[in-house]
C-alpha cells in the first residue's frame, strides 16, 4: 500500500513538473525568426514569380534559371556605387556628424546613380530578350509588376522592423505611425 502510495505520488510530480515545463517553455519562447539566406530569398522571390504568372512545368523551368541570373546580375549593379558606404559605417562613425560633401563629390554621386541607373536599363534589355523566348510581353510586364509590389513589401517591413527596435531600457518602440491612444 505505502508504495503505490509512493509511486502515484511519484507520477503526481513528474506529471505535474512536465505541464510546467511545457507552460514556461511556450510562455517565455518567443517565435524565432528565420534569417533567410540570399538563394533562399530568390527562390521564393522566383516561386512567387512562377505561381503569379501561373506557368506549367515545362515553362518554370526554362524560366526558373534565366530568372535567379537576372536577379543577381540586378542586385550586383544595385550594389554597387559609393552611395552604399553609409550602411558599412560603424558605431563610432555614426555618432560623428557626417561631414558636408563637396560640390565634385555630389557631382560624382550623382553621374554614379546614372551610371548604376544606364547599367540597370541594359540588363533589364538584355533579359527581356531572353524571357521573350518563353513569355509573353503580357507575362513579362506581369513579372515587373511583382517584383515591383515584393519590393515594396519587402521595404515595408524592413521599416516596421527598424521602427521597433530596443530602446536602452528592453523595451520595444512603437513605430511613429502607429501609436495608440
Amino acid at each position: 500500500m505505502r508504495t503505490k502510495k509512493f509511486l502515484m505520488v511519484l507520477v503526481a510530480i513528474f506529471m505535474g513538473s512536465q505541464v510546467t515545463l511545457f507552460a514556461q517553455e511556450k510562455k517565455g519562447a518567443r517565435p524565432e525568426r528565420k534569417q533567410l539566406n540570399k538563394e533562399q530569398m530568390q527562390e521564393m522571390q522566383c516561386s512567387q514569380i512562377i505561381k503569379g504568372l501561373a506557368l506549367d512545368d515545362a515553362t518554370a523551368a526554362k524560366f526558373t534559371p534565366v530568372y535567379k541570373q537576372y536577379m543577381e546580375e540586378m542586385q550586383a549593379t544595385r550594389n554597387m556605387g559609393a552611395h552604399r558606404n553609409a550602411a558599412n559605417r560603424t558605431a563610432a562613425d555614426k555618432q560623428t556628424p557626417k561631414p558636408v560633401p563637396t560640390d565634385a563629390e555630389v557631382e560624382q554621386a550623382i553621374k554614379a546613380r546614372f551610371a548604376q541607373s544606364r547599367k540597370m536599363l541594359d540588363i533589364r534589355e538584355k533579359y527581356y530578350n531572353e524571357f521573350r523566348k518563353f513569355l509573353s510581353p503580357k507575362q513579362i510586364q506581369k513579372m515587373y509588376n511583382l517584383e515591383k509590389h515584393n519590393g515594396d513589401k519587402f521595404r515595408k517591413e524592413m521599416k516596421r522592423r527598424q521602427g521597433m527596435k530596443k530602446q536602452p531600457d528592453g523595451r520595444r518602440r512603437m513605430p511613429q505611425g502607429d501609436v495608440k491612444k
